[in-house]
């Protein structure tokens, strides 16, 4: 088995409920949730936004390989995506915007990927309080 640890963020909707509800999806879809963090609220990171996030990071067990992982993560967004739209969200240009949930791969064991959409371990983690403070909290 591999572990891959996941940052969850939500910040349009029922934020708290979307989490859970991603993190179920994860346990049935990817694999065994391990650990999870405790939840934090953020400022939005990247852009401006009036909507604060609520992030989280879990350790999952895994028998996917990265691609299939991030496959099933795509899929779990897009999914909690269209049922949690909030109805003022509006368009933003930049790549970073509200959202009713994001999943990012963190890490996958000790493994380095460089492809142009999946790069582990992720590259801006260690810019981002929101995914070390709660990395930090649930890492060996």
């Amino acid at each position: 088995m591999h572990q891959v640890y996941l940052g969850l963020g939500s910040n349009l909707g029922d934020r708290e409920t979307t989490i859970q509800e991603a993190v179920k999806l994860i346990d049935e879809r990817v694999g065994h949730v391990a650990r999870r963090s405790s939840l934090i609220e953020t400022e939005p990171w990247g852009f401006q936004s009036e909507n604060k996030f609520l992030n989280a990071v879990i350790l999952c067990e895994t028998s996917l390989t990265p691609r299939q992982v991030l496959t099933a993560t795509q899929k779990i967004e897009r999914e909690l995506g269209k049922r949690k739209a909030h109805a003022t969200e509006r368009r933003q240009t930049t790549k970073f915007k509200d959202r009713p949930i994001d999943i990012d791969i963190l890490l996958y064991d000790d493994l380095k990927v460089d492809e142009p959409d999946l790069k582990i371990p992720h590259p801006l983690m260690h810019e981002r309080d929101f995914v070390m403070q709660p990395l930090n909290e649930i890492r060996d």
